[in-house]
C-alpha cells in the first residue's frame, strides 16, 4: 500500500531525529490515511497526541515529506480517522480496514507486560560488537534468576539495546508460558508511576506492580539518576526482587561507574551483576542487519547499493533501517531498481540532514554533561588536567560532526587554531586504539543525538 510506504519512510527519518521515548510515545502510533489535493492527513490516536505532534512536529514532517513527495503543499492532523479542522470527513471501512492493518503485529504491545512482540532473539542480528551480550541473553532465559543477575547492558542510542531487552522478555513469555511473569518498563515510566503514586498516596499499588513479577526489565536507567524517590523506590523494588532469585535486567547510554548522579548504593548493586555492552556494528554486521530489514519488508536492494549503505551509516541501527525504508520507497515509487548514484544521494542527504539538527553548542554541552562539568569550565582558560581530555574531544567532535573550520573552534574556546588541529589530530589518532576514549566517544554522541 502506497500510504503505509511513505509513512514508514516518514517515520524511519522521525526516528532519527528525535529520542526513543518521544517517537514511542508521539509517533509510533501516527498513520497516513488520506492524501487529497497535494494534502496529507496524518491521523493520531487522541487530540493530546494530535497538538503535541502539531505543535512540536510538524516542520520536521513537512520538510521530509517533501523530500519524498515535492507536490505536496501542507499536512493535516487528525484523531482517530475523523479529520480535524472543520473538515467533516467519517472514517470508511477502506480507510478503518487500512489503519486495521497497518497497526500489525508491531503495536500490538502487550498491556501486561508491556512488550512488543517484533522484538524477538531469533531477529536480533549478532556481531562481534553484541554477541557477549546475546549470549548472556540466551543463558537468561534458561535459567532465569539464578545466572547473570542482575544483567545491566550499556552502549550508545540507536544500536539494539531495547531490541535485547525485549527480546528476552519475549523468549521467557513463550519459554514459559504464564509461569514466569516478565514486566519492561522505560526509567521515564517507571518515574511517572512514582510520581503519580506519591501524589495521589498509592505507593502499595506501585509496589505490587513492580515487585510481584518473576522478571523486571527496566530501560535507560541513567534517567532515574538524581531523582530521589524514584532512585529509593528503585532500590528497594531491586533488593526485594533480588532477595526473592527474581531477574532484574537494565539497560543504560553507560556503564554504572560513568553515571554521575547515581546513588553509589545503586551502582553497586549493578557491578555485583554481569555488565556487558553493545557496540558500533561492523561492516559485515550492518550489511546482515540490512538484508535482514529487506527480508522482513519482502523487498530486495542490489549487492552494490547493500553495499554504499552499509559503508556510509556506520554507528547507529535505527538510521540505517530508517535509510533502508527511504532507498526502498524510492524503488517503489519509481518502479525501477535504484541506481548507485541514486542511493548515494538519497543516504548523503540523510546524513547531512542529521547534521543539519546540531548545533555547536548541542555538542559543547553533550561534552560537559558526560564529564559532570559546567559549560564555561570547557570553554575557559583553565588548563587543568581534568579539563584537558573534554576540551579535546569537544574540539574533534565539532570538527568531525558539524565540518566547523579550526579557527572557528579556536575562537569558540579562546584559543589559536594549531591547538584545535593539534587536539582533532591526537583525538583522531587515539580514538581507534584506546578502547576507554572510543566508549566516551559513542556515550557523547549518543548525548547529542538524544539532544
Amino acid at each position: 500500500m502506497e500510504f503505509e510506504k511513505i509513512w514508514q519512510s516518514v517515520l524511519g527519518e522521525m526516528e532519527v531525529q528525535v529520542s526513543r521515548a518521544n517517537f514511542a510515545t508521539w509517533l509510533k502510533n501516527s498513520r497516513l490515511v488520506d492524501n487529497r489535493d497535494g494534502v496529507f492527513f496524518i491521523a493520531l490516536p487522541n487530540n493530546f497526541a494530535k497538538e503535541w505532534v502539531e505543535n512540536k512536529y510538524h516542520k520536521n514532517i513537512l520538510g521530509i515529506v517533501r523530500t519524498i513527495d515535492p507536490s505536496v503543499k501542507k499536512i493535516e492532523f487528525m484523531v482517530d480517522g475523523h479529520l480535524v479542522g472543520g473538515i467533516k470527513k467519517s472514517p470508511t471501512k477502506e480507510i478503518a480496514s487500512k489503519l486495521e492493518n497497518q497497526i500489525g503485529l508491531e503495536f500490538r504491545v502487550d498491556p501486561t507486560t508491556n512488550l512488543n512482540p517484533k522484538y524477538t532473539l531469533a531477529s536480533f542480528v549478532v556481531g562481534p560488537s553484541n554477541e557477549l551480550s546475546f549470549a548472556a541473553a540466551e543463558a537468561i532465559v534458561q535459567e532465569v534468576g539464578t545466572k547473570y543477575n542482575p544483567f545491566f547492558i550499556y552502549g550508545g542510542v540507536g544500536l539494539g539495546k531495547t531490541h535485547l531487552l525485549q527480546g528476552i522478555g519475549n523468549e521467557i513469555v513463550a519459554h514459559y508460558g504464564g509461569k514466569v511473569r516478565p514486566r519492561y518498563v522505560s526509567s521515564e515510566k517507571f518515574t511517572s508511576d512514582i510520581v503519580w503514586a506519591i501524589r495521589n498516596k498509592r505507593m502499595e499499588d506501585i509496589k505490587k506492580k513492580y515487585r510481584d513479577v518473576d522478571v523486571l526489565i527496566i530501560d535507560d536507567i541513567q534517567f532515574i539518576g538524581g531523582k530521589e524517590k524514584t532512585e529509593e523506590e528503585f532500590f528497594h523494588t531491586f533488593n526485594a526482587l533480588y532477595e526473592n532469585n527474581k531477574q532484574i535486567i537494565i539497560s543504560s547510554d553507560r556503564p554504572p561507574q560513568s553515571i554521575p548522579t547515581l546513588e553509589e548504593r545503586l551502582r553497586s548493586r549493578f557491578e555485583g551483576g554481569l555488565i556487558t555492552d553493545v557496540g558500533y556494528p561492523e561492516y559485515e554486521m550492518r550489511v546482515a542487519i540490512i538484508r535482514k530489514k529487506l527480508q522482513e519488508m519482502n523487498r530486495a536492494l542490489s549487492d552494490q547499493v547493500v553495499d554504499i549503505i552499509a559503508k556510509k551509516v556506520k554507528k547507529n541501527v535505527r538510521e540505517l533501517e530508517g535509510i533502508v525504508n527511504k532507498v526502498v520507497f524510492y524503488q517503489d515509487k519509481k518502479g525501477v531498481d535504484v541506481s548507485d548514484r541514486i542511493a548515494t544521494e538519497i543516504v548523503d542527504s540523510s546524513i547531512q540532514n542529521f547534521s543539519r539538527h546540531i548545533n555547536d553548542t548541542q555538542v559543547i554541552k553533550a561534552v560537559a554533561e558526560f564529564f559532570s562539568m559546567e559549560m564555561i569550565d570547557l570553554v575557559g582558560r583553565s588548563r587543568k588536567k581534568e579539563v584537558v581530555e573534554p576540551r579535546q574531544i569537544a574540539m574533534y567532535l565539532l570538527r568531525d560532526i558539524l565540518g566547523v573550520s579550526y579557527p572557528s573552534i579556536g575562537e569558540k574556546f579562546g584559543r589559536d587554531h594549531t591547538t584545535a588541529i593539534h587536539s582533532y589530530e591526537k583525538v583522531n589518532r587515539e580514538i581507534n586504539k584506546n578502547a576507554s576514549l572510543n566508549q566516551k566517544m559513542i556515550l557523547i554522541k549518543s548525548l547529542i543525538n538524544k539532544s
